[in-house]
């Protein structure tokens, strides 16, 4: 007796994860950017936004740009990777408290909210920055590096740091929900402490070096240096990518730990 086909509707384990998985990340944009592309457009061009901000008051206040003769160039190599990183730890974050009802659902685990937020952010990362290195293009800027490989590995660093402690931050407003306050507070710390408005190289030494210890600030040091490999700018490599790991340990660790008390 020949073997009944298989039912269309059934699917596999990965099939049926992935289809979780897309459902979660449509939701996810449509929720916080609305059902049209205006709302998800006005998220990708705030990076410009804010690069020619920054453009706009140096130009106003006639400063010199701290390194090379382009302005825009010297802040979007500094800005644009410090905003990956901030945008992909809050988010992450911010995705657990917009989606915990979610979970209650047996096909949708904490974990798949958080990846859904996840590959969220590094699409709408990854369109920024095209955005960024089309509208260099459109004023007459060269946005290629002088070493694209190493631009490539910086950007892909602050994507991991941001990452892990994007997760880090989900186990902690587990216990804590006042910490997306703090958190914000944090970044705005982070942000004037990372060099996107300056180049901390030029700081006395005994300044600089207890800088070097903010990893993002090392992130934007490392675009830079892609782009200006004769400014002697210093990078360590294994420090940035064992604060990137470490963090990705540790916050999924958290979150297993959290996720374990919450259905306790």
């Amino acid at each position: 007796m020949p073997a009944l086909p298989t039912s269309s509707s059934q699917k596999s384990p990965i099939e049926s994860y992935l289809h979780v998985l897309h459902a979660l990340m449509l939701r996810d944009m449509r929720t916080r950017f609305g059902a049209t592309l205006w709302g998800y457009g006005v998220v990708v061009l705030w990076p410009c936004v804010h690069i020619f901000v920054l453009i706009g008051i140096y130009t106003f206040q006639k400063l010199a740009v701290p390194l090379g003769d382009s302005r825009p160039l010297f802040f979007a190599t500094g800005a644009v990777p410090v905003l990956v990183f901030q945008y992909i730890s809050r988010e992450v974050m911010k995705s657990v408290i917009m989606n915990r009802p979610l979970t209650y659902y047996p096909q949708v685990k904490l974990f798949d909210v958080i990846l859904a937020r996840i590959l969220v952010e590094i699409v709408t990362g990854f369109l920024a920055l095209l955005v960024v290195t089309a509208v260099l293009i459109c004023i007459g800027t060269n946005p290629l590096p002088a070493d694209p490989f190493k631009a490539m590995c910086a950007y892909l660093s602050a994507i991991l740091l941001g990452i892990g402690i994007g997760t880090i931050n989900v186990a902690i407003i587990g216990f804590f929900p006042g910490w997306m306050i703090g958190y914000a507070l944090l970044s705005i710390l982070l942000y004037i402490s990372s060099g996107v408005m300056f180049l901390p190289s030029y700081l006395p030494d005994k300044i600089y070096y207890w800088m070097k210890f903010n990893p993002v600030l090392q992130l934007a040091e490392w675009v830079r240096a892609a782009y200006y490999p004769y400014a002697g700018i210093e990078i360590d490599y294994l420090y940035i990518n064992l604060c990137a790991l470490a963090s990705i340990t540790v916050g999924l660790w958290l979150v297993r730990t959290v996720v374990t008390k919450m259905t306790a």
